[in-house]
């Protein structure tokens, strides 16, 4: 079934780490992204690893080949699972980040952010884009052809992505709510049945978790979702 991954969208390493003691067995997976790395540094990836936690490190890296490769390898030496680099960094670049990881732990390569619509991708590649889906897949192909493990994108991709990359590549979702839940600045955004369904390995749950008034109960709910859409 897939997995459960909860950002720590934190102002500080106290606020994380508080945070996923008071979740405790409930979650053992955690992302840390750009906001908190830049806050707390490597420190917070290894007291996550001191509580026996999983580590996603989202900084979406996008940068020189070299740079990069760079990045990657230490991130390795941190023992993190999962990194992201950004798919638009172009062939030379993901080819190097993959070389770098030597499989000590897997990519994922970042296409379009949930939180752009056509119009904004429209302005920012500088000519129309109708169908953010297709502009996805492009990226995701070149990632994977390069030898990145996975991407990351919205439910809304997921199936198209599963039957274009195969049943190996690694699909992590963000932009996952609970039915009825509000979507914040997630532009394309589904539930964790509907993402599990299509073929997603990891959700990137937040505030339905976070936002709760009982998160201990949000993550009932949200796992209860997921196997729904695995039929367990």
């Amino acid at each position: 079934m897939a997995e459960l991954i909860l950002p720590l969208d934190q102002p500080s390493q106290r606020h994380a780490l508080a945070l996923v003691d008071e979740l405790g067995d409930d979650v053992d997976f955690y992302k840390v992204g750009l906001e908190l790395f830049t806050r707390a540094g490597p420190g917070v990836v290894r007291a996550l690893h001191g509580r026996g936690k999983r580590v996603f490190l989202d900084l979406k890296l996008l940068d020189i080949p070299n740079t990069v490769a760079g990045a990657v390898r230490a991130a390795a030496e941190l023992d993190v699972e999962l990194l992201t680099v950004h798919a638009t960094g172009g062939e030379p670049m993901l080819t190097a980040a993959a070389e770098a990881a030597g499989g000590r732990l897997r990519l994922l390569a970042v296409s379009v952010l949930t939180s752009f619509s056509a119009d904004e991708l429209s302005t920012v590649w500088g000519r129309p884009v109708s169908d953010v889906e297709a502009e996805v897949r492009r990226l995701a192909t070149l990632a994977r052809s390069s030898g990145i493990d996975g991407v990351v994108s919205s439910a809304h991709e997921v199936s198209a992505l599963r039957d274009s990359l195969g049943p190996d590549a690694v699909l992590v979702t963000p932009g996952i709510r609970l039915q009825g839940g509000p979507a914040h600045d997630q532009r394309r955004v589904a539930t964790p049945e509907q993402a599990v369904r299509d073929g997603a390995d990891y959700l990137v749950v937040g505030r339905a978790i976070t936002g709760a008034d009982d998160r201990h109960a949000a993550v009932v709910q949200v796992v209860e979702s997921m196997r729904a859409g695995a039929g367990a």
